[in-house]
């Protein structure tokens, strides 16, 4: 090779090891089917819960889709329908493997099918029914990665498992990179000189750390998906746990009111941790086991002194321009410091709690999500149609208060 400054080179391309196809064609262990065979016995169940519905896939039986009303802790009314009640028929067998594009990368998954679900009126009460897909997660805990209806009363749920990694033919496949070695030639130096120049420039622009603004922060949507190849456990600009329910049946001024005493607290957390957010109070990471009893961190605590400390330092509210071009706040973060010591940098955990305006059809509806960006250092957003009734009585420092 020849550089446009005539340096010479010698190139030796790699031989592309084909290690993946080899053990995928040795492969003699159990058939999918029979490594998902243990979640289908043990009657185990996995729950999404969305901003009205709630999902319950109950691995091999059945795929419910309901909504509860309750008052004072009451039962009054289930709204329910089943997607699919039994195994219509067998999965698909190898070969022809399908795949499912995820985060654009085709993934392999094995389909079971569901049927016999609860008769749709729109397609002249034939039963629904749904395709639930499995993909290999070797952190996952059988979560519902998503349900979609893909046609009228006919749906697919996505299923994130460990079980299928023992499967080479289903595990995720990361792009190879592969190295191209290269030999100077006689009257040619070790480097081309623009490849140094453009590595010393490169080095100049690292930075130990570069604070993301607050319009680069993923949307909701794409904060839900952003760890299907990931480890979900915590870790760099990883997401913990995302979840959306329904917060009371109070009035919105009995709701506000108590909401900004500490005295009603948001619960978020769908997967092995849950939280505990009281405002004004504290932020709470939490597991509940019935042998072990209740492990519980304490992400954050409040102090109003150092919050305006920080406020100082970072911006408290984020506006947004009405259509009359004026502005309104459109989201306070407020800062929770003097947490648990964290074993892995020996300081006290912290937490910015974002609070932000999100309009629904539901009034008491509210979305929680939490990150940790950097270790023991946590973003906990809530979103909810309530919190845009108080926004605009956030001061300088996004402190809120009841509105008049």
């Amino acid at each position: 090779m020849t550089t446009v400054d005539k340096e010479k080179y010698k190139c030796l391309l790699p031989l592309i090891a084909s290690g993946n196809e080899e053990e995928e064609k040795d492969y003699k262990g159990p058939t999918p089917g029979e490594l998902l065979e243990p979640l289908f016995k043990q009657s185990s169940c996995s729950y999404r819960i969305e901003s009205y519905w709630t999902y319950e896939v109950c691995h091999g039986k059945h795929i419910r889709q309901y909504h509860e009303e309750k008052e004072t802790g009451q039962k009054i009314n289930i709204q329910e329908y089943y997607l699919g009640n039994m195994i219509m028929k067998n999965p698909l067998s190898e070969p022809g493997i399908p795949t499912k594009n995820i985060e654009g990368q085709m993934t392999p998954y094995y389909p079971v099918e569901l049927g016999n679900g609860t008769p749709c009126s729109l397609r002249q009460n034939l039963p629904r029914s749904s395709t639930v897909m499995y993909i290999c997660h070797p952190e996952a805990k059988h979560e519902i990665l998503s349900v979609a209806e893909v046609t009228t009363c006919e749906y697919e749920v996505v299923i994130l498992t460990p079980l299928l990694c023992n499967h080479p033919k289903y595990r995720f496949r990361a792009s190879p990179v592969n190295d191209i070695f290269c030999q100077s030639l006689p009257g040619s130096p070790l480097k081309p000189h623009n490849l140094e120049q453009l590595e010393k420039q490169q080095e100049m622009l690292k930075m130990p750390f570069r604070r993301v603004k607050e319009e680069e922060m993923p949307s909701m949507k794409e904060e839900k998906f952003s760890s299907i190849h990931k480890p979900v456990a915590v870790g760099s600009h990883q997401l913990l746990t995302v979840g959306t329910t329904h917060i009371s049946k109070l009035t919105d001024e009995q709701l506000i009111k108590e909401f900004l005493s500490g005295s009603y607290c948001f619960h978020g957390g769908v997967g092995w941790w849950k939280y505990e957010f009281c405002y004004g109070k504290y932020v709470h990471q939490y597991h509940e086991d019935k042998e072990s009893g209740k492990t519980s961190v304490v992400v954050g605590t409040w102090s109003k002194e150092e919050h305006i400390e920080w406020s100082r330092k970072n911006a408290a509210r984020t506006f947004s321009l009405r259509e009359d071009g004026t502005q309104t706040v459109r989201m306070v973060s407020h800062f929770y410091g003097n947490g648990d010591v964290c074993d892995l940098t020996d300081k006290p955990r912290q937490v910015t709690v974002k609070l932000k305006c999100k309009e629904s059809d539901s009034p008491h509806a509210v979305t929680i999500y939490m990150l940790e960006p950097h270790s023991c250092q946590y973003i906990l957003g809530v979103e909810s149609p309530v919190i845009c009734k108080i926004l605009d009585t956030a001061d300088e420092y996004g402190l809120l208060s009841v509105p008049s």
